[in-house]
């Protein structure tokens, strides 16, 4: 009789126990990392760094080596063409920034009054003279070789006279020359004795 009064609450803990119950206890909770949208590394964001860049001129030339050419570019940035500030930068073959000077719009604006028929330009000639002076600024002809001439007597403060003897005899030595401002013309030429760009005695006006 005890047998047989236990016999219905066995059979209830058997069902409790069985296997097919327990996994529908204890499955996980469903995957929604699928559903989820991918980072979108691609997307350009809404500001860069370059978003104020107005104009860029690049030119290739011999400079630094004899068989590679470096990369010379010239980068305006700003607000306005006529207030901007340039950046002059060489780049040798392997990506190395091996030069960099920062200019003003100004800078390159000055030696506009030389050209003018008017007392004044408008804005729109001042803006243009400045782009044209960029377009012009890596031509052929302000690249010289050699950097420095043999004729040139040695001028005390730019380079210390070994250095300038020494430079005196490399004939294939290419100097790259430009102007800032009115009359300043600017000379750079590249050492391999000691791996850097340095200036020369600048032409004058």
């Amino acid at each position: 009789m005890r047998y047989a009064a236990l016999a219905p609450l066995l059979l209830l803990a058997s069902a409790c126990t069985s296997p097919e119950s327990a996994q529908t206890t204890t499955a996980p909770a469903a995957d929604t990392t699928a559903a989820l949208e991918p980072l979108d590394t691609a997307r350009a964001p809404a500001v860069t760094a370059q978003s104020d860049t107005l104009k860029t001129v690049r030119r290739r030339h011999l400079f630094s080596s004899p068989t590679a050419p470096d990369l010379f570019m010239l980068v305006l940035r700003g607000p306005a063409v006529t207030g901007g500030e340039v950046t002059l930068t060489i780049t040798d073959a392997g990506g190395q920034v091996i030069f960099r000077e920062l200019l003003t719009a100004a800078d390159l604006e000055a030696s506009m009054v030389y050209e003018m028929k008017t007392t004044t330009a408008t804005p729109a000639e001042r803006e243009a003279f400045i782009r044209k002076r960029m377009d012009e600024f890596f031509a052929d002809k302000n690249f010289r070789t050699p950097a420095l001439s043999a004729r040139e007597a040695y001028q005390p403060g730019t380079l210390d006279r070994a250095t300038w003897d020494d430079l005196q005899r490399q004939p294939r030595a290419i100097g790259f020359h430009y102007l800032v401002g009115k009359e300043d013309v600017r000379r750079v030429v590249w050492l391999p004795r000691t791996k850097q760009v340095v200036h020369l005695p600048g032409f004058g006006g």
